[in-house]
This record gives C-alpha cells, structure tokens and sequence, in this order.
C-alpha cells in the first residue's frame, strides 16, 4: 500500500571532495562556499514545502541564472502541490475524494493517475493509492496512549474500499466504482513533483543538480568536475549511522521505513500496511531504492517494502535500471542484485 507518511531516512552530501580520503567525511568536513574550485556558483535554498523540508542546489557559472532557475523550480512544486494536496477544499484530489469522480482533470494529476495505475498491475497489488480510508480508520481510532479503539468489523469496513481496480482512468475524467473510496497521492506524487522540479532547472541551464524533499533525492549531472552526487543513507534505528554510501548521477533514491511512523504504541500498524491484513509491513526494517526517477523511486519502494523480503529482492531485481537495499535495525543488510555498483565509492 501507498505511504501516506513520507520517508526521511536519506540524508545528502553535496560538497567537493578534494584531499580527504573517505567521501562520506569529506562531504560532511568541507565548507559550504558560495563558489566552488571548478568556478561554479552554488546556490542552495531550502523551504518548507509539501509537508517537509525541500531543498534545491544548483551549479552554474552565473550565480544569477542559478538562483533564477532555483526560483522557478520552487514556482512549479507550488503549483503542483496545490494540485494534488488532499487536504484543502477546492483542490482537485479532494474534490474527486469527496465526490469520488472528477471531469476536469489537470494533465499532471491524470498522469500521476495512470502512473499509480501502472503500478498497482506491476507490484500486484501491493502498490495502492485507494488507502487513505484505512490510514484514516487508523488515524482517528488511536488515542493519546497508543491504543487502536477500533473494531475489527470498522476495520474491515475500511479495507473493503481499497482497491486500485475499482479506479477508472478515462479521457472523460477520473471515477471510483465504490461509494466512499479515497485515494492518497503523498508518496508517487511527491515524486512525480521532485522529477518536474528537476526538469524546470534543466530546462533553465541548470545541468547539475540535487534536490532533497524528505527522504526522496533526485540528482543530475556532477556535483563537481568528474564527481557524483554522494549520499548517505541512515540506519532506520534512527539512532545515527549509515546503512550505505552511495553514488549518484542522473538518477534518484527514496526510502521506505517503518521505523518513524506509528499508529499504535506496540507498532503494529504503520503507514505502508500489507494490503491483506493492515499491519505493518515489517518492523525495525527499512528499503531504499534507486531508480531513475523520484517517482519511480517512491513507488517501487513502497511497493517492495509491503513483501516479504524475498519477494522484494525478486521484485527490484525485475525491473528496468532499479536496484534495492534493505536494512535491518541489528545493522543486516542484503542488497538487490547489482547494488555493489553504487556503494563502494
């Protein structure tokens, strides 16, 4: 099932690496200057959007084309987050959440759409954007102390209203097949957002690139002459440390975790729930994938962290330039079948 709670395991490290040995030290020792050795401007701005911190860094050799494009990219996640925010009357998904059918449908939420579509068929279910009723079942039966007030029988009522197949995806607009259906965007649509930012500052000169939104990180280009973005993904204790360091260029990473978001105090039901039962998927445990694109990142992790891990490996290892990491609290790690390549730096 779809994250309805980001991920914010993935932490960047865009800097020079120069004389220190050990990319990830170097990218935490050197200073964050406002011009780099290969003459460069930087111009690196963060803002709270989409319910976390975004931050966008830029390379070019005019400071003023950097922070033109930087404030371009921000216009666009403005504008598409207004349209796929479900919680602000007025906006398109809450009006289809509301009245479980939209005729007018903006060209980028029907895209997201049928990508989430894509999706729900390629993982076989375990991909859902039709959760929101149970995340919110859960959501509003959990008190102060932890503990679910809620029957089975509500719970199963809620569970009776997922399922992607019952969306329909038409030129004459978007509709559910069931009364009180409702669909979350949070996770594919944050990436699809990131990805559109990237491509605004591609298209304003901007070649290389990081942006960070949460846990979900796109990077293009080089962050210097020849040198991959680096980046640094955390254990999902929470506790400090890092599961891997890994290289990236043209390319993106999102993270999946259980760790940091629960609705009962025993952590039995999370935010990516098994589609069968509505507990967690698997505890202490987190998955990142890269992928080519954020969105493809945020929807092939959320969907390979609902299996078991077999079937995640199997899942990542079928597709097309994807590759996977799972962590587990204790510190075991197994990865996908070629992620040795991106570690190792």
């Amino acid at each position: 099932m779809e994250n309805a709670v980001n991920r914010s395991f993935a932490k960047s490290f865009g800097s020079k690496a120069a004389s220190i040995a050990h990319p990830l030290a170097a990218a935490m020792k050197l200073a964050d200057t406002l011009r780099i050795g290969d003459r460069r401007h930087k111009q690196s701005e963060t803002r709270f959007l989409m319910g976390t911190q975004v931050t966008l860094v830029a390379l070019h050799l005019s400071k003023d084309a950097a922070q033109q494009a930087v404030s371009l990219a921000f216009s666009e996640i403005e504008r598409l987050s207004a349209i796929f925010d479900r919680h602000h009357s007025g906006t398109p998904v809450f009006q289809l959440n509301k009245t479980g059918k939209l005729c007018d449908v903006p060209p980028e939420l029907r895209e997201v759409m049928e990508k989430a579509q894509e999706f729900y068929h390629r993982s076989n279910g375990t991909f859902d954007s039709t959760v929101l009723p149970v995340l919110e079942m859960l959501r509003d039966n959990s008190d102060s102390e932890g503990r679910l007030l809620l029957s089975q029988s509500d719970l199963d009522d809620a569970m009776a209203l997922v399922g992607s197949g019952s969306v329909n995806v038409s030129d004459n607009g978007i509709s559910f097949s069931k009364n009180s259906m409702a669909v979350t965007l949070d996770g594919i649509g944050r990436g699809y957002i990131v990805d559109r930012a990237s491509d605004i500052l591609a298209a304003n000169g901007v070649d290389n690139h990081m942006i960070i939104a949460g846990g979900d990180i796109r990077a293009r280009g080089e962050r210097a002459m020849g040198q991959p973005w680096i980046v640094a993904i955390e254990k999902p204790s929470g506790k400090g440390g890092y599961s891997a360091v890994i290289q990236l260029r043209d390319s993106a990473v999102a993270t999946s975790g259980g760790c940091e978001f629960y609705f009962d105090a025993d952590h039995s039901h999370d935010h990516v729930l098994k589609l069968e039962t509505a507990v967690s998927s698997r505890q202490g445990t987190s998955l990142s994938v890269v992928a080519p694109t954020v969105m493809e990142a945020d929807a092939l992790s959320t969907s390979a962290f609902a299996m078991n891990q077999k079937g995640a490996l199997r899942f990542i290892n079928a597709q097309n330039k994807s590759e996977c990491l799972i962590s587990g609290s204790s510190g075991a790690k197994i990865g996908s079948r070629n992620w040795g390549t991106l570690v190792g730096i």
